[in-house]
């Protein structure tokens, strides 16, 4: 099991999905409910309420203007946790009060800050193209029945691309060609490249920028653990010159692929995939056409990676695994996430000293 890195931001939920229905979501293992004031400021606390534990998100759990009435006993609460009305009694217990979590919007996202700590200066790493007006986005969220270790493994090493999404995304040329990996350790950031100079062009791209022969394509990962995965992908025809001095590259298409990967339990994560583009921005065929697509593929990797947990929960201990060089990226992210979990645990062990 990856282990658990608490004291960072990690994705809660879609801007679009947090309003004034009560939503639950689990993080890291702690119930979390989420809403908007009716100023719409986002909130996050404890989903459970301190008198019998009913899961403030379930119906018939409502909002009273900004306060959250528990929906078994009556039992009420403002934004900041503390119990301000329990049935029958004027008096309301001291302890009477739920855990709140810092909340950060940006990029699309509702950020919530999970810890033993205040996140101070601290903010979410950036995906500035979820609300660009330069860019065009689809996005969604699928549950994964494995570690959230799983899924990175899978984005860092994109050669699975050839065989498990073979005519969506996959070519040979993304399997064949090596990949070039810097890690970052101070800032915790995995960076892995692959460049192809003459790639066939798979219908994913084929169908969205209108190319028909072959592609420069390169994929440019950031992984800045343990939350967020980027994807920089350009697709150009063969023969295209490569980007400006400046970073200007008019001739080339970009696509942004987003990853918040959200550990829920130990064996569940929250995959959150959204897809920017900066062409045919007004176009609605092209953007069903990504949406629906890349929903595939994203459900062809949840397939795949709870079929490997299953089969992962029944090997014998200590059974080997064997490493290559697509793995390296992976292999960084494994070492950066294990270093960050347990510098959390032994500064809780200090805290509680």
């Amino acid at each position: 099991m990856t282990a658990f890195v608490r004291n960072q931001w990690y994705v809660a939920a879609y801007a679009h999905e947090v309003g004034r229905e009560l939503l639950g979501r689990t993080v890291l293992g702690e119930p979390i409910l989420l809403y908007r004031t009716e100023d719409g400021r986002p909130v996050a606390m404890a989903d459970r309420c301190v008198h019998r534990r009913f899961p403030l998100s379930e119906k018939p759990s409502r909002l009273d203007g900004d306060r959250v009435v528990c929906g078994y006993h009556g039992f009420t609460y403002g934004t900041d946790g503390v119990c301000v009305s329990v049935p029958g009694q004027q008096r309301i217990p001291r302890t009477a009060r739920l855990a709140t979590y810092p909340v950060v919007e940006q990029d699309s996202f509702v950020w919530v800050w999970i810890g033993d700590r205040e996140p101070g200066d601290t903010l979410p790493p950036r995906a500035p193209w979820l609300d660009s007006p330069d860019y065009t986005v689809v996005c969604g969220m699928e549950p994964l029945e494995a570690d959230y270790g799983l899924l990175v493994d899978n984005l860092l090493d994109l050669s699975h691309e050839t065989y498990l999404h073979g005519g969506y995304i996959g070519t040979p040329e993304v399997a064949e060609t090596p990949i070039t990996t810097e890690v970052d350790d101070k800032t915790g950031v995995v960076y892995v490249s692959r460049h192809m100079a003459d790639a066939a062009c798979p219908p994913f791209y084929a169908e969205s920028t209108g190319i028909t022969g072959r592609i420069t394509r390169w994929q440019d990962i950031e992984y800045h653990a343990p939350c967020l995965y980027l994807l920089h992908s350009r697709i150009a025809p063969v023969g295209t010159p490569d980007p400006n001095a400046d970073g200007s590259d008019p001739d080339a298409f970009h696509v942004e692929v987003v990853y918040g990967i959200t550990p829920s339990t130990e064996k569940t994560t929250y995959d959150f995939w959204a897809v920017a583009r900066d062409f045919a921005l007004e176009d609605q065929r092209v953007s069903d056409f990504l949406r629906e697509n890349n929903h595939t593929v994203v459900m062809q990797d949840v397939v795949a990676l709870n079929v490997l947990q299953k089969a992962l929960d029944t090997e014998k201990a200590g059974y080997q695994e064997l490493s290559i060089n697509i793995d390296t990226g992976g292999l960084a992210a494994r070492r950066i996430l294990a270093r960050l979990a347990a510098e959390g645990t032994e500064r809780a062990e200090a805290t509680a000293r």
